[in-house]
C-alpha cells in the first residue's frame, strides 16, 4: 500500500485507496480480511469510467471474467479461512442486435463458477425482489409490457431481480486463523428493511423480549427472498457526477449491506470492498463498528467516498433510517 499516492487513512478504522482493485488486493496480507461485500462491474453492460484498467471497459463478456479472476484469486488468499464474500449481481440481458438472441445471461452462475475455480465454495444465495412496474417504466423492456402478454406471452418474462451470491473460504477445525462469527440477540435488534417486525406477545422479561424480537428479525433475514429492501435507500449519487459525466453509477442499497454485515461479520472485523464507488460498504461498516479497506479507480468517486466515510464517523446519522 506504500506505492499508492492517493489515500484516505484513519488509523485502525479506514484505509481507502484511489487505485486499481487488483493492485491493492495483491498488497493485502494473507488471511487478513474478515468479510467482503461489493457490487462488481456488470461485465460489458455499463461504462463506469474512461480508465483502461476499469474492468467494465472489457472487450466482451468472456474478457471480463479473465480480468475478474485476477481479483478473485487475490481475494481468496487475503480472506480469513472460514469467512465469506458477498457479491451483488443481476441476470444480465441479451440483445438480439448485439448477441443474436433476446434473453438473459446467467451472470450470477458465472460468478459462482469463477469463484469455485479459484478455490471458493458456494455458501448461499439471496434473491432481492424488485418491482417489475418500476423496471418497465424505466427500461420499456418489451418482455415486461402488458401488450406483449396479449400479443404473444411466449415473449413475456418476469422482472429482473437482484441477487446476493455468497462464497466461502473453507476452514479446517485445526486452522489457527479461524475466528467464529458470534452474535448476541442484540445484534439483530435493529432491522434493515421496510417491513414491520411483529412484536413478541408472550414473554416474561426484557431479556426474553429482546431474544424473541431478535429471532423475528433473523427469520426475515434467513428468507431466500428479501422482499423489503428499500431500493432508494442509498447514499447520494448526484454529488459524484460532474456536469459532463454520463457514466453509470448505482450504489448498493444500505439495507443489503447492513443485513450482510449483521449476519456475516463481527464488530471489529475488517471489511474489504474492491469496488468502493462512493463508499456505501465503507459507510455501513464504520457505522457498525467494523474496520474498512476499499479501493476505487475513479478519482471523482474516491473523493465523494471520503466525505461519506467521514460522515460515518459522525454519530449524528442513523444507519437504519438515514435521518438526522
Amino acid at each position: 500500500m506504500s506505492k499508492i499516492k492517493n489515500e484516505f487513512i484513519v488509523e485502525d478504522k479506514i484505509g481507502l485507496y484511489n487505485t486499481d482493485c487488483v493492485e491493492l488486493a495483491k498488497e493485502l496480507p494473507d488471511n487478513s480480511i474478515d468479510f467482503s461485500i461489493y457490487s462488481p462491474p456488470f461485465a460489458d453492460m455499463f461504462v463506469y469510467s474512461d480508465n483502461v484498467r476499469d474492468m467494465g471497459n472489457c472487450k466482451n463478456y468472456d474478457d471480463f471474467f479473465i480480468q475478474y479472476k485476477f481479483l478473485i484469486k487475490e481475494m481468496y488468499r487475503a480472506l480469513r479461512p472460514g469467512r465469506l464474500v458477498a457479491i451483488h449481481c443481476i441476470d444480465m440481458p441479451l440483445f438480439k442486435g448485439k448477441d443474436g438472441v433476446s434473453g438473459l445471461r446467467d451472470f450470477q452462475g458465472d460468478i459462482i463458477r469463477a469463484h469455485q475455480e479459484c478455490g471458493f465454495t458456494f455458501h448461499s444465495r439471496v434473491t432481492i425482489w424488485k418491482d417489475p412496474v418500476v423496471e418497465v417504466t424505466r427500461t420499456k423492456a418489451h418482455g415486461l409490457l402488458y401488450a406483449t402478454t396479449l400479443k404473444d406471452s411466449a415473449n413475456s418474462r418476469q422482472g429482473v431481480a437482484d441477487y446476493l451470491v455468497v462464497m466461502g473460504k473453507k476452514a479446517e477445525n485445526t486452522d489457527k486463523d479461524y475466528k467464529r462469527i458470534s452474535h448476541s440477540p442484540e445484534t439483530f435488534y435493529d432491522y434493515a428493511g421496510s417491513s414491520m417486525i411483529p412484536e413478541p406477545y408472550d414473554y416474561k422479561d426484557k431479556k426474553q423480549y429482546d431474544r424473541l424480537y431478535s429471532i423475528n428479525i433473523w427469520q426475515r433475514y434467513a428468507s431466500p427472498v428479501w422482499f423489503d429492501i428499500r431500493q432508494s435507500h442509498t447514499l447520494n449519487t448526484k454529488v459524484a457526477k460532474s456536469d459532463k459525466d454520463g457514466k453509470h453509477i448505482c450504489p448498493l442499497q444500505l439495507d443489503v449491506i447492513t443485513r450482510s454485515l449483521q449476519l456475516w461479520s463481527n464488530e471489529g472485523d475488517t471489511v474489504f470492498s474492491p469496488f468502493n464507488g462512493i463508499g456505501s460498504e465503507g459507510y455501513c461498516s464504520i457505522k457498525m463498528n467494523r474496520k474498512y479497506i476499499g479501493s476505487e479507480l475513479k478519482k471523482e468517486y474516491f473523493e465523494v467516498a471520503i466525505d461519506n466515510l467521514k460522515s460515518a464517523l459522525d454519530d449524528g446519522i442513523n444507519l437504519f433510517t438515514l435521518e438526522n
